[in-house]
């Protein structure tokens, strides 16, 4: 799984990318499934935008955002929603390929 982080109008600190590096881990459940996980953390005067984007090694992308006047708790709300998200994403997957009982024959 591939991580990029980018800050705009926002300096991505040792301190943010501290915390970033600790909810990261949230996702290692299904990071054989994820390719890509795109991170941009925006600030508009005393508003912050949390945006992912997640690329699944199936073709699948989503995008998740939040807005919050705190960075943290905007962080963490969005490391909620993509874990629900690729937790919904996965168990598509699995549904998916869950081998279908061949219909049987009277006899």
């Amino acid at each position: 799984m591939k991580v990029e982080i980018k800050g705009i109008h926002l300096e991505i600190t040792p301190g943010i990318q501290a915390y970033l590096d600790e909810k990261i881990p949230r996702l290692d459940y299904a990071k054989d499934h994820i390719v890509d996980l795109m991170i941009s953390l925006t600030r508009e005067k005393s508003l912050f935008k949390a945006d992912a984007t997640v690329n699944f090694r199936w073709g699948g992308v989503t995008h998740i955002g939040v807005e919050n006047f705190d960075l943290n708790q905007g962080i963490d709300e969005l490391f909620d929603k993509l874990d629900a998200k690729v937790e919904k994403e996965k168990s598509k997957i699995k549904e998916h390929h869950k081998k279908k009982e061949p219909p049987q024959e009277e006899e």
